[in-house]
C-alpha cells in the first residue's frame, strides 16, 4: 500500500520484552512547569522545566525511515540512532503508516508495527502522533483508502470511533506513554467563519484524551498542534505577539486559548512552526528570525501553564527546504542549531525535527544516508547536532547564556548546557571571540561544542 509524503493543511508487534522493558524504563513523564516569567518582549533568565516536564529533541520518522532497504545500511542507521538515543515520532497513518483500521473493527497494523518496533530497537522515546483518520470516518467507502484526502478530518458523528481507534493502539503497544493528538488542525479550517474549528478539535481531544487514561494514568496526552503562522505586523489577523519577525496569527492564538480553556485534561501543549513569514521571508534575516520561536515557547507556557513540545519547527524558507536549495550544509546546521537554543531559551520541554529522509544516498537535512542503497545508513551532520544537544539540554540541564566579547561577538551565540557551551558563529566569515573567558577561532557558520568551565 501506498505510503504518504507530508503535506501542509488548508491555512496551514511487538519487539522483545527486554526492549520493551528498556524504552519503559527510558520514558520521562511531564509535570506541571514552572511559571514561565516574563513576556516575549521581556529578557527573563530561561525558564526552567523539572526534569519529569521534558522528552528532550528527537526527530518524526516520515515517508522514509530506517526500516526498509538494504540490511547493511539498516545496521549503520540503527547503530547512529542508538548511539545518539533520541526521542522519536510516529503518526498513526500517513508519512510511514498504512491505513490502521480500513474497515470498522478490521486492523492493519503491520507497517506501524514495523516502525514502533524500530523505535525499540534504537533506543530512542517512542511517541505517537494520533494522525490521521481512516476514510470511513470521513464519509468514505469502508475498505477503501484515498490518499489524497489524508488530511481531511473525520466526521463528528465519527469522534468516538477515532477515539475508540486510538484506545486500541494505547493498548497494543502498552511500552509508548507519549501521545500527540492530531497534525496542525488538518481539516479544522471552518471556510465560514475564516478561522480554525477549535471547538470541533477540542471535542474529538476530549474523547480521545479520557479513552488514552482508560488505558493507563501514566500516559502522557498533548495537543492542539496548530501551525503557529507569524505575518506582517499589519496584516488584519496580526496579534499582539510580535517582534522583528513579524506577528503571530491571532487565529492560532485563539485556538490555543480555546483548547486551553475547555480541555478535558492535558499532559504538555504542542505547537508547530517556522520562523519565516507567510510570504516566506526570514525577518530580520536567518538567524534573527529564530527569535519567533522563543516567543512562541513563552506565549504558549504562559496561555496554557503546561510544559511545551514543538512537534515540528522549520528553520528553512518554504520552497528552498521543500528542493532542499540554497544553503550549504554546515549553513543549515547553523541556522538549526540556532532555532534550537531559541526554544530551549523560551523553556521549551523539548521537540521533534521533522526528517526530510530520502531512500537513498544523502540530502539535504536529512538525518542518515538513505537505507535503500547498500551503502546507506551512516549518520549525517544533522543527527550529530540533534544527538548531541539532546544530550546536553535534555531534561536535567541548565541551560544559561553564556557572556561572548570580541570584535565579532555580535555575530556568535552562546549558550550553556550540562557539560559543555554551544557556540555558533551565525557570519559566513571567520569570527575571534572570547566565549566565558576563552579565545575562540570559529570559521563561517561554525557550531562547535567547548567544554565548559
Amino acid at each position: 500500500m501506498m505510503r504518504v509524503a507530508r503535506g501542509r493543511a488548508v491555512g496551514f508487534v511487538g519487539g522483545g520484552l527486554v526492549l520493551a522493558l528498556l524504552v519503559l524504563a527510558m520514558c520521562r513523564f511531564p509535570g506541571e512547569p514552572a511559571d514561565g516569567g516574563p513576556g516575549v518582549h521581556g529578557k527573563p533568565t530561561i525558564p526552567q522545566n523539572e526534569p519529569q516536564d521534558a522528552l528532550g529533541w528527537g526527530f518524526t520518522h516520515t515517508q522514509y525511515s530506517a526500516d526498509e532497504g538494504a540490511n547493511p545500511a539498516r545496521d549503520r542507521a540503527a547503530s547512529a540512532l542508538n548511539r545518539a538515543r533520541l526521542p522519536q515520532n510516529q503518526h498513526l497513518m500517513g508519512w510511514g503508516a498504512d491505513n490502521p483500521e480500513p474497515s470498522p473493527g478490521r486492523y492493519d497494523f503491520d507497517s506501524l508495527d514495523e516502525r514502533v518496533d524500530l523505535m525499540r530497537e534504537t533506543a530512542g522515546t517512542p511517541v505517537l502522533t494520533l494522525c490521521c483518520a481512516p476514510d470511513w470516518m470521513k464519509g468514505a467507502k469502508a475498505g477503501a483508502t484515498d490518499w489524497s484526502k489524508l488530511e481531511t478530518a473525520p466526521e463528528p458523528k465519527h469522534y468516538r470511533d477515532f477515539a475508540r481507534l486510538a484506545r486500541t493502539v494505547a493498548e497494543r503497544y502498552p511500552d509508548i506513554r507519549h501521545f500527540v493528538v492530531w497534525n496542525e488542525f488538518k481539516g479544522f479550517w471552518d471556510e465560514r467563519k475564516k478561522r480554525w474549528d477549535f471547538e470541533g478539535y477540542t471535542e474529538l481531544y476530549n474523547l480521545v484524551y479520557t479513552e488514552l487514561k482508560k488505558v493507563s494514568p501514566k500516559i502522557r496526552v498533548g495537543g492542539p498542534y496548530v501551525v503557529m503562522d507569524s505575518l506582517d505586523p499589519g496584516d488584519a489577523h496580526a496579534s499582539r505577539v510580535r517582534g522583528e519577525w513579524g506577528a503571530l496569527d491571532q487565529r492560532a492564538l485563539d485556538a490555543v486559548a480555546y483548547w486551553s480553556e475547555h480541555r478535558k485534561g492535558a499532559d504538555f501543549a504542542v505547537v508547530d512552526g517556522s520562523t519565516y513569514t507567510e510570504e516566506d521571508r526570514l525577518l530580520p534575516d536567518e538567524f534573527g528570525a529564530a527569535e519567533k520561536l522563543t516567543a512562541v515557547t513563552r506565549w504558549t507556557r504562559k496561555e496554557t501553564g503546561l510544559p511545551v513540545w514543538w512537534a515540528e519547527w522549520y528553520a528553512e524558507v518554504g520552497d528552498a527546504r521543500d528542493r532542499r536549495e540554497g544553503w550549504s550544509e554546515r549553513h543549515r546546521v547553523a541556522v538549526h542549531a540556532a532555532a534550537l537554543m531559541a526554544m530551549v531559551e523560551g523553556g521549551a520541554a523539548g521537540g521533534f525535527y521533522w526528517n526530510p529522509q530520502l531512500p537513498r544516498g544523502a540530502c539535504a537535512g536529512c538525518l542518515w544516508h538513505g537505507t535503500r542503497a547498500a551503502d546507506g545508513g551512516d549518520g549525517l551532520p544533522m543527527l550529530r547536532l540533534l544527538a548531541r544537544f539532546s544530550r546536553e539540554f535534555g531534561p536535567d540541564a541548565d541551560p544559561r547564556r553564556v557572556p561572548v566579547s570580541g570584535e565579532d561577538a555580535s555575530r556568535v551565540r552562546a549558550l550553556r548546557g550540562e557539560g559543555a557551551v554551544l557556540v555558533v558563529n551565525t557570519g559566513e566569515g571567520r569570527a575571534r571571540v572570547r566565549v566565558d573567558g576563552r579565545g575562540l577561532r570559529l570559521e563561517g557558520y561554525e557550531v562547535r561544542w567547548v567544554r565548559a568551565g
